[in-house]
């Protein structure tokens, strides 16, 4: 199988507990590094899937890689290559697919639940039993759903949290999240968390309780829904 091309915006946000996922499944994967100036690939022929990881900067910034990233993931979604995207990852998703990325009413950074849609897309990927989840955040924008997608997840305080349309699956929430992630992140992003101007913004303090525990328990989640992904791939 050709290998899983993992796009990685930003040094601290790597693919996490999705790396742990595919390499359990036997499944070869690269790190395509846009945070080091690597080309965008012009086709995704040479890919079993695309993933797109999270990343500081906005879909609407003016940016080289942006329109040739755009343009691949509607190659791939044109050709039924399987799309996943994580926070800026699925942004990307929704601008390549005529949605639209804008500011959210709020900033929202830490853990905090998710709802399932009521429709049996949702249940799906996320499985039957399963209302919601706690899950982790970090991000300022929020995307449109794109035509012809159908929503997944809501939260308290953004209404889109998720998205698919076929085997494409887009989350503004961060599934792939493991302990080492979350500390890195909060490190990296220390003093955005110092500075607030949202409620929704969790110190480092309470991002970090229980955290073992929180992760174990997001890790149920991910198997679900990286398996479903997984499952999917071209050869």
């Amino acid at each position: 199988m050709r290998p899983v091309a993992i796009f990685r915006h930003s040094p601290t946000e790597g693919p996490g507990y999705l790396a742990t996922c595919l390499d359990r499944s036997g499944i070869a994967w690269r790190i395509v590094a846009i945070d080091e100036s690597e080309p965008v690939p012009g086709s995704p022929d040479d890919c079993s899937g695309l993933v797109f990881m999270g990343g500081p900067m906005s879909v609407n910034d003016d940016l080289p890689w942006i329109p040739p990233v755009l343009k691949l993931i509607r190659a791939a979604v044109a050709r039924d290559v399987p799309v996943l995207g994580h926070c800026l990852g699925a942004q990307l998703m929704s601008r390549a697919l005529g949605g639209v990325v804008s500011r959210n009413v709020v900033k929202e950074i830490g853990w905090g639940e998710v709802t399932l849609a009521r429709n049996e897309t949702a249940r799906a990927w996320f499985g039957e039993s399963r209302a919601g989840f706690v899950t982790f955040h970090w991000h300022a924008e929020t995307f449109s759903i794109p035509r012809g997608a159908v929503p997944v997840l809501s939260s308290a305080y953004c209404q889109n949290q998720g998205f698919a349309l076929g085997p494409h699956l887009a989350l503004q929430c961060h599934i792939e999240m493991t302990e080492d992630l979350v500390r890195s992140l909060c490190g990296s992003g220390r003093r955005q968390i110092a500075r607030g101007g949202s409620p929704e913004i969790q110190s480092v303090e309470r991002i970090s309780e229980r955290l073992g525990l929180r992760v174990d328990a997001l890790h149920q989640v991910a198997d679900r829904v990286y398996s479903r992904w997984i499952a999917g791939l071209r050869g």
